[in-house]
C-alpha cells in the first residue's frame, strides 16, 4: 500500500472501523463496510482536499462503485454498480473516503423498515428513511453520511438522533445514480455532527457563497405550523425553550401565524408523492410483482385515488406556495419550525413526516439543529428553513444561532 502523504486519513479509517466493531452489532447502521477499499483510498490522501480523510457513509439507495446497492429490497440482492453516483464521486474528488453503505427504509420510501437502532435508546427508531446514515453519525462511526429526503427522511432522523441534518434546495445536488421515488421531491442531503463540516460539504457541491448579514440582530420567524396540537408535551416544551433561548441570546424572534397555502401542502405532497411514486415503481410492479412490497403496489394503483386533475391542482398550489412563502418571509434570516412532533418512537418505524413534507414540497433548504432533549434525555431537534437557493446562507445563520446560544449556556447536544 502506498504511504499516505496525509497519515491522518488512515488513522481516521481505523478509528471508524474500531467504533463500528464496538457498536454496530447493536446499532446496525451498516449494510456493507469496505475496510480494504477505505484504507486503500486513505493511503492515497495528500491532505489538500476540502474533505481529505473524512470517512463517509452512503445511504443504500445511492450507487457506490464496487459496493452492493440493495435498496433494502429482495429485488436487488447481489446487485453491484460499476460507477459512483455523481454525489459520491464529488465527495471522492474532494478527498472523502467512502467507508460503506448504510441501512434504509426500502427504496427510501415504504415497505421494509431499516434494522438500525437509535444510539440514544436501542429500543427506539433512528427515524427513516435515512436510518443507518443518521445512526452512524450519531454513534460516532463517521463524521459525515449521505441521506435523501422525499418527505422528511433527512431532517426527522436528525432530530431523533441529535445531530445536524441538512436538506438542500431541491435540484442543487445531482440525483443521478440515486433511486427515484418522487422526481419533483427527491433531494440528496447529509448528516454531520458540526455545522462547519456541513458548510464544507456545501462548498464541495458548489453552493453559492453566503452574503454578509445586514446590520442589527438576526431576525428569525417562529412558525409552529398548523399541526401544533399534534406536537407532544415535551416536543412543545423543547421548541418553546429553544425559541426563548434564542430571544435571550439577542436574536429578534418574530411570530408567524400562517403561511400561504401551508395547511394544504401535506395533502398536496401526498398526491404528488403517490403519483410520481407510481411512475417510479411501475416497472417493478409489472416485471417482479411477487417480490415488490404491497406498499409499492398501492403507489402504482394511485391513479384511482389521485386523478390527473388532483395532481395538476397539487403542483399548481405548490408552485404558488413557493412564491408566497418567500414573499412572506422577506426580511427574515430564517424560519424556526418543529423538526418532529417529539422524541423518537419505540420500534423501527420511520416516524411522522407531517412537519417535514411541506418544506420538501416548497423545495426549501432545511437544517436540523440538535438543541433540546425530551423524555428520558432523548434528542429533539428544531428546523431552520430559508428561501430556495439560500443554502449556505442558511448554514451561516444556523452557525450564528448556535454560537449565540452557546454564549448563554445552551450548547447543542452532541455537537
Amino acid at each position: 500500500m502506498t504511504r499516505s502523504a496525509y497519515p491522518q486519513a488512515i488513522a481516521n479509517v481505523h478509528v471508524a472501523l474500531q467504533q463500528i466493531a464496538l457498536r454496530d452489532a447493536q446499532v446496525r447502521a451498516w449494510l456493507h463496510v469496505d475496510d480494504t477499499g477505505a484504507l486503500a483510498a486513505a493511503a492515497m490522501s495528500d491532505g489538500t482536499g476540502l474533505l481529505d480523510g473524512i470517512c463517509v457513509g452512503v445511504k443504500d439507495v445511492i450507487a457506490v462503485a464496487g459496493m452492493p446497492l440493495t435498496h433494502n429490497s429482495p429485488l436487488f440482492s447481489g446487485f453491484v454498480p460499476a460507477d459512483d453516483a455523481p454525489c459520491v464521486g464529488t465527495l471522492r474528488a474532494a478527498g472523502a473516503v467512502i467507508l460503506g453503505k448504510t441501512d434504509t427504509t426500502e427504496f427510501a420510501a415504504a415497505g421494509r423498515n431499516a434494522a438500525s437502532a437509535n444510539p440514544h435508546d436501542l429500543a427506539r427508531t433512528p427515524g427513516g428513511s435515512s436510518a443507518g446514515s443518521a445512526a452512524a453519525v450519531a454513534d460516532g462511526h463517521v463524521p459525515l453520511a449521505l441521506a435523501t429526503q422525499t418527505g422528511g427522511s433527512t431532517i426527522r432522523p436528525a432530530s431523533f438522533c441529535g445531530i445536524h441534518g441538512f436538506k438542500p434546495s431541491w435540484g442543487l445536488v445531482s440525483r443521478e445514480g440515486v433511486k427515484t421515488y418522487a422526481n419533483s421531491l427527491d433531494t440528496v442531503g447529509w448528516y454531520t455532527r458540526d455545522l462547519a463540516l456541513c458548510d464544507r460539504v456545501c462548498e464541495v457541491f458548489g453552493f453559492a457563497q453566503p452574503t454578509q448579514p445586514g446590520p442589527g440582530p438576526l431576525r428569525i420567524g417562529v412558525f409552529r405550523t398548523p399541526w401544533w396540537d399534534e406536537v407532544t408535551p415535551d416536543g412543545r416544551a423543547a421548541f418553546e425553550g429553544v425559541a426563548a433561548a434564542m430571544a435571550q441570546a439577542g436574536l429578534a424572534m418574530v411570530d408567524i401565524a400562517t403561511l400561504p397555502e401551508f395547511e394544504h401542502l401535506n395533502d398536496d405532497h401526498r398526491a404528488i408523492l403517490f403519483r410520481e411514486g407510481a411512475a417510479a415503481f411501475l416497472n417493478l410492479a409489472r416485471s417482479r410483482p411477487d417480490l415488490l412490497h404491497a406498499d409499492f403496489h398501492l403507489r402504482v394503483d394511485a391513479l384511482a385515488s389521485y386523478p390527473d386533475a388532483r395532481l395538476r391542482e397539487a403542483h399548481d398550489r405548490a408552485a404558488a406556495a413557493r412564491v408566497g412563502f418567500e414573499r412572506a418571509i422577506g426580511g427574515l434570516d430564517a424560519v424556526l419550525a418543529p423538526s418532529a412532533p417529539g422524541i423518537a418512537p419505540l420500534g423501527r418505524s420511520p416516524g411522522e413526516p407531517k412537519f417535514n413534507q411541506p418544506w420538501t414540497l416548497l423545495h426549501a433548504p432545511v437544517v436540523n439543529l440538535p438543541l433540546a432533549r425530551g423524555e428520558g434525555g432523548m434528542p429533539i431537534g428544531v428546523s431552520l428553513v430559508a428561501a430556495r437557493y439560500a443554502d449556505r446562507q442558511l448554514v451561516a445563520v444556523a452557525r450564528e444561532v448556535e454560537e449565540r446560544l452557546a454564549r448563554v449556556g445552551m450548547i447543542p447536544t452532541d455537537a
